[in-house]
């Protein structure tokens, strides 16, 4: 088992930034990704970016490239989106996953991950 924990969200003005963490915990995680996906009301949940534990590499998806950076602390065992010049469509629940064996053709499927946090909300105001 793997345990995942957001934080970070809030409520923000457009334009603004925030930064999200993804603490995980439980059973190795070399093989592992880890993604980030919203989800706003009446939605689908939607990739957001993904980072691969061991060789660092991440995906985006193009609604943020830019304007979001993930990355990931291996002593903390966390990783963090810096989420910059925020819109109001940016607001939704925000959650990580992680799946194992990602890659560029299937990072953004939300079935492809095993393990998923409880969500923090981030709002954007206009």
């Amino acid at each position: 088992q793997m345990q995942l924990v957001e934080s970070g969200g809030g409520l923000v003005q457009a334009g603004g930034s925030l930064r999200l963490s993804c603490a995980a915990s439980g059973r190795p995680f070399s093989n592992y990704a880890i993604g980030w996906f919203r989800q706003a009301p009446g939605k689908e949940r939607e990739s957001v970016a993904a980072i691969r534990w061991n060789s660092g590499y991440t995906y985006y998806t193009d609604s943020v490239k830019g304007r979001f950076s993930i990355s990931r602390d291996n002593a903390k065992n966390t990783v963090y989106m810096q989420m910059n010049s925020l819109k109001p469509e940016d607001t939704a629940v925000y959650y990580c996953g992680a799946g194992t064996y990602l890659t560029s053709n299937n990072w953004w499927t939300p079935s492809k991950y095993n393990y998923w946090g409880q969500g923090t909300q981030v709002t954007v105001s206009s």
